[in-house]
């Protein structure tokens, strides 16, 4: 009966690991808010007896998972945020004992403290802010702890758990919440009358400029974002939101951009350097944008931040199937033609000028500061 529940949770894994192999669960947000679930699960019910097993575990999870889907950045970003709490937590518990707290009394007021937060995210944007901030101040009082490399994570702590679980609550928490709070920003970036073009199709795209058309009135140019044509559906989804929109093939970027004020897209993942891996055309968008000085915003959730870095169009790069915008029919015509459809492109940082996360808004060159707060450098999985 003990081995029941591990037998339950390798089951959830491997299941988790066929559907993003065939692509049933797909989208930034689905996967990651799967993929945290999926570890909250394993830190509940998995078998461990102290800080260093459970790491153990989740990053051999976490490299399964990433095998499975190596450009759904995000799940090895929740991973690294996983195994971050993991540490500061111990941590915490292993500071309280340094300075003489009791920390099953005090875990009990954390409990307290920490379920409050939890209660009122959905209530302030400014909950966001003071929950991923958590660890850092923590960083920032007389730490009496001062190389990290030297703890094994090997203690043993009764409320350790308790105390990791509420923080990957937070976490879900905040991956529910963050939609809305970067939407809640939108009045500040967007003003009366300006003419703003995005492309593809992004949730968070879509509900900064809806919250944006509640006090402003401004119109929008969409990029179809051919062979896919998601920025059809983003289109349709602003015109019924009342909002003055204008469809464009991906042709008429440039000759458009002359009249833009502000581009504002969405992205797949923000890179370590500040760069992006964004959807196919983002690339060329963002030329243009330069070209006539249009600065470039990009909305986005914490939970898309990797650690990684992109140096071309071909480091982190899929190619999709020619018959998106090749006929079956024409295959005997086309025995010495070549034909590419890549799904990402990479937009080196210098083109982009603002990051605008659920925790506020960045600069490219900020990104390095982020890494340092919400991952700890020991945990590369891709590299291992």
């Amino acid at each position: 009966m003990e081995k029941q529940p591990e037998k339950q949770l390798e089951k959830q894994l491997e299941s988790f690991i066929l559907h993003l192999k065939r692509k049933t669960v797909v989208g930034s947000y689905q996967v990651s808010r799967a993929s945290a679930e999926l570890l909250r699960q394993w830190v509940h019910k998995g078998k461990w007896g102290n800080a260093k097993s459970l790491i153990d575990q989740i990053k051999t999870i976490g490299k399964k998972l990433i095998n499975a889907q190596p450009l759904e950045f995000c799940i090895g970003n929740i991973v690294r945020r996983v195994l971050f709490i993991i540490r500061e937590e111990y941590l915490t518990f292993l500071r309280n004992k340094k300075n003489g707290l009791n920390n099953d009394d005090d875990d009990d007021d954390d409990f307290e403290t920490t379920t409050t937060i939890s209660n009122n995210i959905n209530n302030s944007s400014n909950s966001s802010i003071n929950k991923n901030n958590k660890y850092s101040n923590v960083m920032l009082q007389d730490d009496p702890i001062d190389d990290q490399e030297d703890i094994d994570f090997t203690e043993t702590f009764p409320r350790l758990k308790a105390a990791i679980m509420d923080s990957i609550n937070e976490l879900i928490d905040e991956l529910e919440g963050l939609h809305r709070n970067v939407a809640e920003q939108a009045i500040e970036h967007i003003h009366s009358n300006e003419t703003i073009m995005t492309l593809g199709c992004s949730r968070t795209v879509e509900e900064f400029l809806k919250e944006a058309a509640r006090k402003r009135s401004f119109k929008v140019i969409v990029v179809e974002t051919a062979p896919s044509l998601e920025g059809q559906k983003t289109a349709i989804s602003l015109s019924k939101a009342s909002i003055d929109t204008t469809l464009i093939t991906d042709s008429a970027v440039f000759a458009m951009m002359s009249r833009v004020n502000k581009v504002i897209i969405g992205t797949h993942a923000v890179m370590a350097n500040g760069g992006l891996i964004a959807t196919s055309g983002t690339h060329t968008l963002a030329v243009a944008a330069k070209y006539h000085s249009v600065p470039i915003v990009v909305c986005t959730g914490l939970y898309k931040l990797c650690p990684l870095y992109a140096y071309d169009q071909d480091t982190f790069n899929n190619f999709g199937s020619p018959g998106e915008y090749l006929k079956f029919e024409e295959a005997e015509f086309l025995e010495n033609v070549h034909s590419y459809n890549p799904t990402f492109d990479y937009v080196a940082p210098d083109l982009v000028s603002l990051f605008i996360t659920n925790i506020g808004g960045h600069n490219p060159s900020y990104i390095y500061r982020l890494l340092q707060e919400y991952y700890d450098a020991r945990d590369i999985l891709e590299d291992e």
